[in-house]
């Protein structure tokens, strides 16, 4: 996976850089100014264009500083707004300042409301905006003076981040005042996890990685506690076709759930276990005569106990549609001490948010699959707060259920507590198009279906999460905000076939 680092070890990385490796600090702006320079020249459609600079007053605003000149010497008219009287204005970043001013730059101050009001217009008038302002040194909401700068660089055509869009607080991508809404952020060395979780990603634009010195090696070492999923992950967690495959090599997934006047949720996440793979899909649910499932999809209605059927699964999903009667609640303790891998979803979900001693029979791995507001359940706390800080609130869900833990949302995160770390994957893919009812039903049938086929409940639940979302950039890409969660199981079939090729 792909290093996603907080604040803190971004700046730890910085030091060992320059400490360690000896690649001293100056160095290290003038080759990230430069990185910045060469993304805004670009975005630039003309040489005679207008950047403005805004810069702050420490190292994301001595990058900026870098970049203003390096932009002058290839013919660009760049201009450096300084939003930091001078004398606050240290080391590296001062000492760029002063080679720009040496070589030439224009550098102005917008210190005061009176400058905003002056030189406002060019701001905003420019033909691209690069924000130097603070990037990952944000913990606190930005108002006031610096606010109203935002607000008038945001006016601009194009905004380029440096870092991460200021205003965004680096460690979890909320924006508790102003904040730069950037067409296309550099980042320095590393993702930050502002850049990839919900919501700052959505204020990043195109997000590039660039490499200012960092060696690998202090990366792979630093301990870091996140990571992107990647398409060549997920290529290496999927079981390969084989020639000799049949029905009972490729796993029966048991799908219980789907009780009278839900049966949709159980067809879903029943027709979403065949195409993620699976060999046999059998949906389980109360009787009546409107219980039934797509063709390819046996099943059996129950009035009782399961556990016949669940001796012949390798996997089991249950929760889509379920209910929460005593038999609902007597299949879910059968489930759970059948020591079979189970994906426990929505109904199951608030059963245990109920209850939370109903895990504790659990003889297999369990991945939950909650969505923010089922994660507040079982975390007795509320949808505002688990969304303040996806990660630390996924975290603290697979600590207290020892369980693989998908927090569903934009920017789905993984985190599985049976390893007894907080590791977080987070998933790049997904779309508006998945927000629709029943799409999670289809994802809990796709983990059903990789579990059922061998994957660790860890890799299948990222696997899953990164193919439910490419199917429905897939979907969004043809039918818009027109598509629903029927249409995503071909998808995920279409999706499967070019990542297993």
């Amino acid at each position: 996976m792909q290093p996603i680092v907080t604040a803190a070890e971004m700046r730890a990385l910085d030091r060992a850089t320059s400490e360690d490796i000896g690649l001293a600090a100056f160095t290290l702006m003038e080759t990230a100014g430069r990185a910045v320079a060469e993304a805004a020249f670009g975005m630039l459609e003309r040489r005679d264009a207008r950047v403005a600079v805004v810069c702050g007053p420490g190292n994301n605003g001595g990058d900026g500083v870098v970049a203003a000149r390096v932009l002058r010497d290839r013919g660009v008219e760049a201009t450096a707004y300084l939003v930091a009287e001078r004398a606050a204005i240290k080391g590296d970043a001062l000492a760029h300042l002063e080679i720009l001013e040496r070589a030439g730059g224009v550098v102005r101050g917008l210190q005061t409301a009176q400058q905003l009001v002056e030189l406002g217009g060019l701001i905003a008038q420019a033909d691209l905006v690069i924000d130097a302002l603070f990037g990952i040194g944000v913990s606190r909401a930005i108002e006031g003076h610096l606010a109203d700068v935002i607000d008038v660089m945001n006016r601009a055509p194009q905004r380029l981040a440096v870092d991460i869009p200021s205003g965004l607080v680096a460690d979890t991508g909320a924006a508790p005042g102003a904040v730069v809404e950037a067409t296309r952020t550099v980042t320095m060395g590393a993702l930050k996890i502002a850049l990839v979780s919900a919501p700052g990603f959505a204020r990043c634009g195109e997000v590039e990685v660039a490499e200012i010195g960092i060696p690998t090696v202090l990366l792979k070492t630093a301990n870091v506690r996140a990571g992107l999923i990647a398409e060549r992950d997920v290529r290496g967690w999927l079981p390969k076709p084989h020639a000799l495959d049949h029905k009972g090599t490729r796993g029966h997934v048991l799908v219980v759930g789907g009780a009278p006047g839900m049966r949709g949720a159980g067809r879903l996440a029943s027709m979403a276990a065949l195409r993620a793979g699976a060999g046999l899909s059998t949906l389980a649910a109360e009787p009546g005569d409107d219980l039934g499932a797509p063709d390819s999809v046996m099943t059996k209605a129950v009035s009782g106990p399961i556990a016949s059927a669940l001796a012949k699964m390798n996997a089991v999903v249950i929760g889509p549609g379920l209910g929460a009667g005593t038999l609902a609640r007597g299949w879910l303790d059968e489930v759970l001490a059948s020591g079979v891998p189970a994906v426990l979803d929505a109904d199951a979900l608030n059963m245990i948010a109920a209850d939370p001693r109903v895990l504790n029979a659990a003889k297999g791995p369990v991945v939950l699959t909650p969505h923010p507001g089922e994660a507040a359940r079982l975390l007795t706390s509320t949808v505002p707060e688990v969304e303040a800080d996806r990660l630390a609130s996924a975290r603290a869900l697979a600590a207290k259920t020892r369980a693989v833990v998908v927090l569903k949302g934009a920017r789905t995160v993984i985190c599985d507590g049976t390893l007894g770390d907080d590791y977080c994957a987070l998933n790049p893919t997904g779309g508006p198009a998945l927000a629709t009812g029943g799409s999670g039903d289809v994802l809990a049938g796709t983990i059903g279906a990789l579990l059922a086929q061998g994957l660790a409940p860890g890799d299948a639940a990222c696997a899953g999460a990164f193919i439910h979302g490419l199917a429905g950039e897939r979907l969004e890409a043809v039918h818009g905000r027109g598509a629903v969660s029927s249409d995503l199981p071909l998808a995920i079939a279409t999706v499967l076939a070019q990542l297993s090729g």
